[in-house]
């Protein structure tokens, strides 16, 4: 670890107060030349920040002692006035007293060296910072917590306890413990298990960090538009009675029950000899086939064209899907039965009906948008993609084993150097997760993305 002592503003600039943190075996000492009042560690007193005989400002301060400190090195907060003016001085006289201005994440990133936070909790520290919506909050914090590490030590205590007894078993045959071959199948194919269970809810989960892409598609005129603006809260989209009016994509974003959507109002789909209204058409389809969630809008107001709702199905055939009945202010003409008949009994379509008008049925669309996307009853466990490419990594080594395929103990015994190599292989891609075995120039990629002050 540096033997640099560090600090940098941990709040925006502009508001009331500002907090700057110090961190570094030096901190203790800076604070006693410029702060005056008497500091007690894990206690805020009170005192004046001077050069001298020059008042800088009148403020708090905080100090904590190594190990029991964020960084677990020794630190200290000032809580000033927060003008630009009061931060610059403060800053100002921190450097003339030896300290220097932090990297991105490099309080973050000490306290990982310290070993206060194993790679995903700081990681996750990033993840809370840039939360969007409450279910990714929960998520980061879980992770911030200790549940990613917790999940992947459970593993790696499986595969360790198998690989000490393979390995004793390889250089001590005369000692073999009886259970040593017979229990690995078992072992492996549990903790392969484990990890697919972790890989398969992780790939689910990202959308909490990524967020899902939902198109809005049907005819001209079906209330995509209005869909839309009432969705986002936003007046994005023009609305007007007239057919036609989006010839390109119209994005907003929105927090579905929790979860990051970027929604996106399509041309019209119907058959048109305007070239630039058939570019519309043609971006549209591009977007529905790459969308997490397709919003199938139909005009409540109109009888179903049958026509035009089979175009729709045979497009989105292979994705996830919900058909929106919109203007269910008015005259009902659409028959929702009809509609999830006409979609086929093997993949039958849920409808809602929706007011942009009034708002009815926006609750309930939300629901089914977000038990879609992400059903509320899962439990995230992975949301990043580093750790998501680890888990499938150690799968992929496991999977290299192919136990089935052997012939019982003998078998296992003669081939036990290559299962020794693979479980070491599995192990190598999970330490990545928690930092054990990261390349530093991943780990400083890692931290760059921090804020100053972090």
């Amino acid at each position: 670890m540096t033997d640099d002592t560090i600090f940098a503003p941990a709040t925006p600039l502009g508001g009331a107060l500002a907090v700057i943190r110090i961190s570094g075996s030096e901190s203790h000492s800076i604070i006693g030349r410029i702060f005056t009042g008497r500091v007690r560690p894990r206690m805020m007193v009170h005192g004046r920040i001077r050069r001298g005989d020059l008042l800088i400002d009148d403020a708090m301060c905080a100090i904590f002692r190594a190990p029991k400190s964020y960084t677990g090195e020794d630190m200290a907060e000032l809580y000033v006035h927060g003008s630009s003016a009061v931060v610059d001085g403060v800053m100002h006289l921190l450097a003339e007293n030896g300290a220097r201005l932090a990297e991105p994440g490099e309080f973050t990133k000490r306290a990982f060296i310290a070993g206060k936070l194993d790679l995903s909790q700081a990681e996750a520290v990033m993840d809370v910072i840039n939360a969007s919506t409450s279910r990714a909050l929960n998520a980061a914090l879980g992770q911030l917590e200790g549940s990613v590490g917790r999940d992947i030590a459970s593993v790696e205590n499986m595969l360790l306890n198998a690989l000490s007894g393979l390995e004793a078993a390889i250089d001590y045959p005369e000692e073999l413990e009886e259970d040593v071959y017979s229990d690995l199948p078992h072992t492996l194919s549990q903790a392969y298990s484990m990890l697919s269970r972790l890989y398969e809810n992780g790939m689910r989960q990202r959308i909490l960090r990524e967020g899902a892409d939902v198109v809005i598609a049907g005819k001209p005129n079906a209330g995509k538009s209005s869909l839309l603006n009432l969705l986002t809260s936003s007046d994005k989209a023009i609305v007007t009675p007239y057919a036609g009016t989006t010839r390109d994509i119209i994005e907003e974003r929105a927090s579905i029950n929790g979860i990051p959507v970027l929604f996106k109002d399509t041309a019209g789909i119907h058959t048109s000899d305007d070239p630039v209204e058939r570019l519309g058409i043609e971006r549209a389809r591009l977007a529905a086939e790459r969308a997490a969630l397709v919003l199938l809008a139909f005009d409540g107001g109109a009888p179903l064209d049958t026509d035009d709702a089979k175009r729709l199905f045979n497009m989105t055939e292979e994705k996830k899907r919900l058909a929106v009945i919109c203007k269910s202010d008015l005259p009902a003409m659409l028959d929702a039965d009809m509609l999830c008949k006409l979609s086929g009994e093997s993949r039958p379509i849920k409808a809602v009906y929706v007011s942009s008008i009034t708002g009815d049925g926006l609750e309930e669309l939300k629901k089914l948008i977000a038990n879609e996307l992400l059903p509320e009853d899962e439990n995230p466990m992975l949301t990043n993609m580093r750790h998501i490419n680890a888990v499938k990594e150690a799968m992929d080594a496991l999977d290299a084993i192919s136990l089935p395929d052997f012939g019982g103990e003998a078998a296992l015994a003669a081939d036990a150097d290559c299962i020794s190599t693979d479980i070491r292989n599995a192990l190598h891609s999970l330490a990545k997760i928690t930092g054990r075995e990261t390349d530093e120039t991943v780990t400083d990629m890692i931290f760059e993305r921090f804020c100053v002050g972090k």
